[in-house]
Formats: structure tokens, C-alpha cells, sequence
């Protein structure tokens, strides 16, 4: 996730059941959500302990300026036992939930959580912020209006919204008047749910961000609230207690992206008509195009270091993604059980568990037919039928040799700048599917072409 502040808070520590024990630390987060906590000494130092494990699966803490806080999940990654001196142990933690302090075995459930994407705003595209200027009186008029949240409901009974934040100018303001407005998400459930699950849902729709917006962008901001944490604000009014959630999530990118709507697969404005369809629609994808989907993402957020790596997920991608859509085989299931029956009467006893080996797969189409199949609904994009053809056959040589570096398929592979166009090919077919997926009509991918920058560069290189 996101860190846009450096986060280094110091305070007392203590394990939920120890609260008399507290000692001194500093928890730190950095940008990408790593999460560490450097404590002077240890939370037990009896014989017992520094002979067994230690159980940390929750810490509690009271830290500067946000108060108490729960470290979740933790062990210790450095530990200094100390006779008589000061020693530092470090401790390393898988989340951080500040602005509560939960019990050793309580469960974490919310009835909402809030979270913002790189770029949100301007995929959003979304103002209240109206600027007049009259240049020849040298005056200026700024108003705000804030835009209405935007309501739609998922299949899994939770509620998404695009929300506005916004902030006024202050007083006094003679020297600068100042108004921000930011877009995010909540995700608001009636009844509590476990913090897992609205960070289940969060991840996909990153992913959805991801894809629509054409670059890794990275969760920001996450916010909880829970119907049993509340606080009194006065006259006997509650108020849900907001619980800033800090974790190491997926995808992340160093330096965050700069896209403009025209560098962008597709902005709101262009599925706003249909959006709640078009979030249920990928939501759902996971139930069967997961491990697709991860193969695809993969290669976005540069997890190959070598272009052959990232032809090799792409390729595996297409051809999972086919199987997850579709049950062609080469015949009748029947027939095939049929023949396999005839061929196995002819086989020597001894060879038949060989045999079964090798037909076990035998009514499976094969990468080149599985790839002109996908190719099929957006042939009109990639090329004659001589270009497709070709296409085709270098993807599937390339991934047989890439595979099993078989010598008679060295010269017929690609590499360098051709391997990496081949890379870009298989991008846009994976594009131009999830399109599909999403709910989008043969006009609307065709308005994506058109609009795309980046598709439409890619497209030209075929």
C-alpha cells in the first residue's frame, strides 16, 4: 500500500495479556507496507520463553499522536537478550490496525471500510470545484458544490460507493484560499464482517483499477469503521471510531503513475452508464479466471525480470484463461473414451499404465488451436489471415521452446526486440478479452481502440 508520509511513531508495547509489562518501541511503516517494530528489551524474558517460541500473534501498543493501536500477526525477526545492559529487539508485523486495541483472540469484523487507488481522481473524473474567471476585471470566482456519493450494489451483499472528500479554506484566508476535493471507495456491509473480507473485495477492485487505468496503481488510505467501536461526541451521540489499516498489499509500485483519461484503457465516464454490472461482472471473474487474471497482473507489475519470463506468463495466461471459458475438445467425450478403450486392447499389459499416462490429456486442443480460438472475436484488430497465422505460430514456438529448449526450435523462436512484441500482442489480446468480460459491446471495445493512446500504438505495431 501506499505511504505518502513517513510513518515512525513511538510508544509502549505489551502482549494483550501482559499489561503490566509494557516496554518502549518504535513502529514504522514504509511505503509499500512493510512493517516493522524495534522494541528495547523483550516482551518476556523468562527462562520459559527464551527457551520456546514466542507467541506474538497480537501486540497491543499506545503510540504517539494516534493512540493505541493492535500489530497483528508478528514474530521476531531480531532478538537481543540483554545481562544487564539495553538491547534492541525487531519485530516484524503483518498489519496494523491504529486506533484500537482488540483482545488476544478477539475477532476483527467491520461494517465498512474506505480506500483510494494512484490515479483515482483522475479515472473518476469527477469535480464540485468551479473556477470563473473575469480577465478583464482581474476578479476570480471559485465555488464548490460537493458531488453526490455514486451508490452500487454488489452481488456478495455489500454496498460500493464512490465517495468524495473534500476540504474548505480555513480562516484566516487573506493570503490563499484553498479547496481539495479527493475521489475513494467504500465498501459498507449491514451486517459485520471479517476485515478479510472487504480486503478481499479492495484487492480486486485494484486490480480493476489497475486494468482500466493501464498502469500498477497501489491502495492508499484504508479506513474501518465497526457498528461496536463507537465514540461519544457529545448530547449522547455515537460516532464510529475511524481505524486507520496499514498492510504489505498487492499491487504496489514504487513511483506512482501519472495518467491522463486518453493514456487510460477506459475511465468511468465511459462505463458510468452500466458501472454496477461492469464491478459485479469482474468481481465475480475471480470465482473462475483467478489464476488468468494473477498471470496477467503478474506481468504488469514487472514481476519477471527477463522478457522470456513474461512471455511465458502471458502465454500460460491466454491458455489458462481459455480453459477457464471454455470445454472444447477434439471430439465427443464418448468417442474419445471410446477409442481410448480400443487402443489400450492393442497395447502390450505392461505398457498400459504408460499409455495412460499419455492419454490422459489426449482429447485437450493445443496451444495454437486454443490461441486462434481467443483470437477469433477481435481477428478484424490483428491483422490479415497470412499475419495472424504467423502470429500464431511464433507465439506457439516460441512457448514450446522457451519450455523445453528443444534444439529444433532455436531458429524458429523469437528473441529481443521481436520476442517483445510478441509480449505486447499477447497484452492486448488479454486486453481486448477482459473487455469482454467486463460486460463491454463489440462498439464500446471498438471506442476503447479508438480513444486508448497506448491500445492503439500497440495495435499499430502489428
Amino acid at each position: 500500500m501506499r505511504i505518502e508520509e513517513e510513518y515512525v511513531k513511538v510508544g509502549y508495547f505489551w502482549l494483550p495479556e501482559q499489561q503490566d509489562n509494557k516496554i518502549p518501541g518504535t513502529l514504522t511503516i514504509k511505503d509499500g507496507g512493510d512493517i516493522e517494530l524495534e522494541v528495547v528489551g523483550l516482551f518476556d524474558e523468562s527462562i520459559e520463553a527464551l527457551n520456546g517460541e514466542d507467541d506474538l500473534s497480537r501486540i497491543i501498543g499506545h503510540i504517539e499522536k494516534d493512540g493505541l493501536v493492535t500489530l497483528d500477526n508478528c514474530f521476531y525477526k531480531k532478538k537481543n537478550i540483554s545481562f544487564g545492559g539495553i538491547s534492541k529487539s525487531k519485530v516484524c508485523v503483518d498489519r496494523v490496525l491504529s486506533g484500537v486495541a482488540y483482545a488476544k483472540s478477539e475477532e476483527v469484523t467491520y461494517s465498512t471500510l474506505s480506500f483510494s487507488v494512484d490515479c483515482m481522481d483522475e479515472w473518476v473524473g469527477i469535480s464540485g470545484i468551479d473556477v470563473q474567471n473575469d480577465w478583464e476585471n482581474r476578479t476570480a470566482t471559485i465555488s464548490y458544490n460537493p458531488p453526490e456519493n455514486i451508490p452500487y450494489q454488489l452481488d456478495n451483499g455489500m454496498q460500493l460507493e464512490i465517495c468524495f472528500a473534500y476540504t474548505l479554506p480555513g480562516f484566516p484566508n487573506t493570503t490563499e484560499a484553498r479547496i481539495t476535493q479527493r475521489a475513494y471507495f467504500k465498501l459498507t456491509s449491514e451486517v459485520s464482517r471479517p476485515l478479510n473480507d472487504f480486503i478481499e473485495i479492495a484487492y480486486k477492485l485494484t486490480n480493476l483499477m489497475c486494468f482500466a487505468i493501464d498502469a500498477t496503481v497501489t491502495l492508499k488510505g484504508l479506513t474501518a469503521t465497526s457498528v461496536e467501536i463507537q465514540r461519544e461526541v457529545g448530547e449522547g451521540k455515537l460516532y464510529p471510531v475511524p481505524i486507520k489499516i496499514f498492510y504489505s498489499s498487492i499491487p504496489y509500485s514504487e513511483k506512482a503513475p501519472n495518467r491522463s483519461w486518453h493514456q487510460m484503457l477506459f475511465n468511468y465516464g465511459a462505463i458510468k452508464s452500466n458501472a454496477q454490472s461492469i464491478f459485479n461482472n469482474w468481481v465475480n471473474a475471480y470465482e473462475t479466471l483467478s489464476p488468468a487474471l494473477s498471470l496477467y497482473f503478474s506481468t504488469k507489475i514487472g514481476a519477471y525480470k527477463y522478457l522470456d519470463g513474461k512471455f511465458l506468463a502471458l502465454a500460460q495466461g491466454l491458455e489458462t484463461y481459455h480453459r477457464r471459458t471454455s470445454d472444447e475438445k477434439l471430439m465427443d467425450e464418448d468417442e474419445f473414451v471410446s477409442l481410448v478403450e480400443i487402443i489400450k486392447k492393442g497395447c502390450p499389459e505392461e505398457k498400459v499404465g504408460w499409455l495412460e499416462g499419455r492419454l490422459i490429456h489426449g482429447n485437450e486442443i493445443n496451444l495454437s488451436q486454443r490461441l486462434k480460438k481467443i483470437i477469433e472475436p477481435f481477428k478484424e484488430h490483428l491483422g490479415s489471415n497470412d499475419e495472424r497465422r504467423k502470429l500464431l505460430r511464433k507465439i506457439v514456438d516460441t512457448r514450446n521452446y522457451l519450455t523445453h529448449y528443444s534444439e529444433d526450435l532455436e531458429a524458429k523462436s523469437a528473441e529481443g526486440r521481436e520476442l517483445w512484441f510478441l509480449c505486447q500482442k499477447l497484452e492486448i489480446i488479454f486486453q481486448l478479452h477482459f473487455l469482454k468480460v467486463l460486460g463491454f459491446s463489440e462498439a464500446e471495445i471498438q471506442n476503447v481502440i479508438e480513444n486508448c493512446y497506448p491500445l492503439k500504438n500497440k495495435l499499430n505495431q502489428i
